[in-house]
């Protein structure tokens, strides 16, 4: 049988392409904020993760430009060989800083920080448990590390501690979880998950790509939130969302840092992130320091967003954070609604199997810290006639 057979059969795209309602890789004429435009036409972005809106801010781009004038486009390397800079070690310095970690080692994307860190801490006999709808990227550095995934059910804290009791206790355990779920915008459990850590004598990783910048005190996150920073053993984050670039990286004990560094194959055998992503998230953490106002934004923003919206009588979850799903469960009826609201001028994102559960699929949106209550109220309206057509 020819291995491209199942490439050649694949007709999903297709079929609803002819339906009219596709609503996957558009092509934006514009750079992301809060307004751009779209073959043209103005459209209100509400699925970005541009939370504190520093893509086009003057001071992000220009350090990124000053940075490809002294070093170049790219490093044509790797960090282990001749691909680290002095721009690379400040940014991980200032990262394990503001965290208040040790240690920071920064990957090229979000993606590779996991399939890095999760096989350099976690391998054959060891026991990774993950909460059901963690990220992709999870699942897949778990899939490299050979360590045995055990998953419990989403937030459900008794039945983590059902899986933990069952365990060796002479074996090695990381529990993982996302610290803001991408597609609910929940936060999740922390106090419970790391009060069963140390009943059961594990570790814990905290991926905290939409907690960072967005919750917590000064924008640190999901442990500093809970105000639990000294109890998680691994922070995971991105550089593509709160700090307006693109890259990753993990913040922890210098000892786990350094065995990262030498052993991580998603980081010795790619490509360092180049000059201008490593300026750009540099200068948006400083931006963040210096403007807390940009969280006191966002959130409000988004109490303001989701109060809007449940007036209009949506189901919008658990959600406490600017990811605030609004829920379908209806996979055609999310594209035919994804397709109305962006015919009205507001572009969401449809959200369905697998990256949600069977049943579940939702309208992920997401509110920034530029935009205005007068851009939102308009939203709302707008959100509000295209619903009650499918009433």
């Amino acid at each position: 049988m020819d291995i491209f057979k199942k490439c050649y059969d694949y007709d999903l795209p297709d079929r609803v392409k002819q339906l009219g309602v596709y609503p996957f890789f558009k092509i934006f004429d514009s750079g992301e904020q809060s307004e751009l435009t779209l073959d043209g036409k103005k459209i209100y972005m509400m699925g970005s993760n541009n939370y504190l809106g520093l893509t086009q801010d003057t001071r992000v781009k220009e350090a990124s430009i000053n940075a490809i004038k002294k070093y170049g486009t790219g490093c044509s390397g790797s960090r282990f060989m001749n691909g680290t800079l002095k721009l690379h070690i400040e940014l991980e310095e200032k990262l394990a800083k503001f965290l208040n970690k040790e240690a920071c080692i920064a990957f090229s994307t979000g993606f590779q920080a996991n399939l890095g860190i999760i096989p350099a801490v976690a391998g054959k006999g060891d026991y990774i448990i993950g909460d059901r709808t963690n990220h992709a990227s999870i699942v897949e550095g778990c899939r490299l590390s050979f360590a045995k995934l055990i998953k419990y059910k989403h937030s459900d804290m008794e039945d983590l501690e059902r899986i933990l009791k069952s365990l060796p206790d002479d074996k090695g355990k990381l529990i993982i979880t996302d610290g803001v779920f991408s597609m609910e915008g929940e936060i999740c459990n922390l106090p419970k998950i790391v009060e069963l850590a140390k009943k059961y004598k594990a570790r814990v990783m905290v991926d905290d790509a939409h907690g960072v910048g967005v919750i917590g005190p000064n924008g640190r996150g999901t442990a500093a939130y809970y105000d639990l920073e000294d109890e998680v053993d691994l922070i995971v984050g991105t550089f593509s969302k709160s700090f307006a670039s693109l890259g990753g990286f993990v913040v922890g004990c210098s000892e786990v840092i350094n065995h990262a560094m030498h052993l991580s194959r998603s980081f010795i055998f790619s490509a360092s992130i180049s000059p201008s992503n490593a300026a750009a998230a540099l200068e948006a953490i400083k931006i963040l320091e210096s403007e807390r106002e940009r969280i006191s934004r966002v959130n409000e923003n988004a109490r303001f967003f989701k109060a809007g919206l449940e007036s209009i009588g949506l189901d919008c979850g658990e959600s406490k954070t600017p990811i605030i799903p609004i829920m379908i469960r209806d996979d055609m009826k999310t594209f035919f609604v994804t397709k109305k609201l962006l015919d009205n001028g507001v572009y969401v994102n449809p959200v369905i199997p697998p990256a949600v559960p069977e049943g579940e699929s939702l309208l992920r949106t997401s509110v920034t810290a530029i935009q205005t209550k007068d851009q939102l109220e308009e939203i709302l309206a707008i959100i509000k006639t295209v619903f009650s057509e499918y009433e």
